[in-house]
């Protein structure tokens, strides 16, 4: 006899990784085992709590030994879709696989990409090219401040980024360019998300603000978001899932601004909803 749920919480923890898959080799990650390396370097590193769920289970990871008798159910998994970004995997997670994986820019997008988003925004850019957010305002944040030129920028994932700082470029103008990138990125060049990353301070000094805001592709398909949504039921997007699935799906919607935010709000929501 099948027993009836009467609600699913999904916490997601990003770049806390297990190990390579199979296709690590597409994405230049082999090697890559995010807990199994930091176990590995940081003596004092344990968690008693994901150990006690079975984490410590699934793997060899230093100083956490497997536990006798977890109290969770576990296991590795491994996606099954085509590329390695955030939205591919959110998306999978819902029950929607893609085939086809998002596109990526490892020398920068092609100048007549940034030749029509120029044209559209009434701006020349700076960058494009694949960098860390933090280095590349670092390196460009002065220019910019003094240009108006808005830094676009790329990395591993399909991303198209636009850095600005929030007294050159207001938020609301940052967020209307990403718009205006998002509806330009389409057919071939269907990044997974356009990012808004505005940072504040002096040179030297640049720093990234919680106001971010991720501009995705609407899921190509339907997802159990869906599914549970047209049954009545509410969906709780917490944190940038929204953004992740473009609003689809979705009942409720809280954003958050760090990680311990994130698990009270989750917390909050449970307390709140109770069994819905």
């Amino acid at each position: 006899m099948l027993t009836k749920i009467k609600r699913v919480i999904i916490i997601l923890l990003d770049s806390v990784g297990i190990g390579e898959l199979p296709d690590a080799f597409l994405y230049d990650d082999v090697g890559s085992d995010t807990l199994g390396n930091i176990a590995d370097k940081i003596h004092d590193f344990k968690i008693p709590n994901l150990s006690l769920l079975g984490l410590a289970n699934i793997k060899r990871l230093s100083n956490n030994p497997p536990v006798p008798f977890p109290e969770g159910c576990f296991g590795k998994m491994n996606e099954e879709s085509k590329g390695k970004d955030s939205t591919t995997g959110h998306w999978e997670i819902a029950g929607l696989k893609l085939d086809k994986p998002f596109p990526t820019y490892p020398f920068g997008f092609p100048p007549e990409v940034i030749k029509q988003f120029e044209k559209k925004i009434g701006r020349e850019v700076l960058g494009n090219k694949v960098a860390s957010g933090t280095e590349i305002i670092a390196e460009l944040g002065e220019e910019h401040c003094n240009t108006g030129k808005p830094i676009i920028y790329t990395s591993a994932d399909s991303v198209f980024q636009v850095a600005a700082h929030e007294e050159v470029i207001p938020l609301n103008e940052l967020y209307r360019i990403c718009e205006t990138a998002r509806s330009m990125l389409q057919g071939e060049h269907a990044v997974g998300r356009v990012i808004a990353r505005p940072f504040i301070g002096k040179p030297g000094s640049f720093a990234r603000t919680p106001n971010r805001k991720d501009f995705s592709m609407k899921p190509t398909g339907e997802t159990v978001l869906d599914l549970i949504k047209k049954s009545g039921r509410k969906v709780y997007g917490i944190g940038k899932i929204e953004d992740l699935y473009a609003g689809q799906g979705l009942t409720d919607v809280v954003h958050t601004k760090s990680n311990q935010d994130g698990i009270q709000k989750t917390i909050q929501a449970i307390k709140k909803e109770g069994d819905v």
